[in-house]
């Protein structure tokens, strides 16, 4: 069977807690775009282009962790559920702007803070973003298979943002998925 995924947006530990948190989740299917990975990790995807607003500097998410999380994932730690599922009640409808589509077509860097890499969108069909933060790929139809498939969920968790420039002191992370 297929594996759906969840843009979901986390909060980190406070001292009240040592758990993460959830901070909402946006399901691809609210974009009139499929659930499976693959279904929707292209360029020029709405479902994408909202996700990237929502983490650049026009957003409310901007510098935040970010997971693409799967239904078949493993569970969080002390819990039998996994995060695709402790999501319901949890989605998110985003208010954007008529032309965030446009408006993101000019923001082409995806950057990891954590890990201090970026990547750029240009000149791609799939898109970095969901294939990086994607946790449970490879478990289900739909998921990625293909070049630097030992990359998807590398990047899951971690601080993201989309910028239009990268930060001077990074490094570029080469991930040319869908080539052989």
């Amino acid at each position: 069977m297929g594996q759906y995924y969840n843009a979901v947006f986390l909060a980190d530990k406070t001292n009240e807690t040592d758990k993460e948190f959830i901070r909402a989740a946006i399901r691809a299917f609210t974009f009139n775009n499929g659930m499976k990975l693959v279904e929707h990790s292209y360029i020029h995807n709405t479902f994408l282009a909202a996700v990237e607003f929502l983490l650049s500097p026009l957003g409310i998410f901007y510098k935040t962790r970010l997971v693409w999380a799967g239904d078949y994932a493993d569970p969080e730690p002390d819990s039998k559920e996994n995060l695709y599922s402790l999501c319901d009640n949890k989605e998110y409808m985003p208010h954007l702007p008529v032309d965030y589509c446009d408006i993101m077509a000019t923001h082409n860097f995806i950057v990891n803070h954590t890990k201090k890499q970026y990547v750029t969108k240009a000149g791609r069909v799939f898109h970095p973003l969901s294939l990086l933060t994607a946790e449970g790929n490879g478990r289900g139809g739909g998921d990625y298979k293909g070049s630097c498939e030992d990359l998807i969920g590398s990047w899951a968790r971690d601080v993201i943002s989309v910028e239009v420039v990268p930060p001077a002191d990074y490094s570029e992370l080469a991930c040319p998925f869908g080539k052989e």
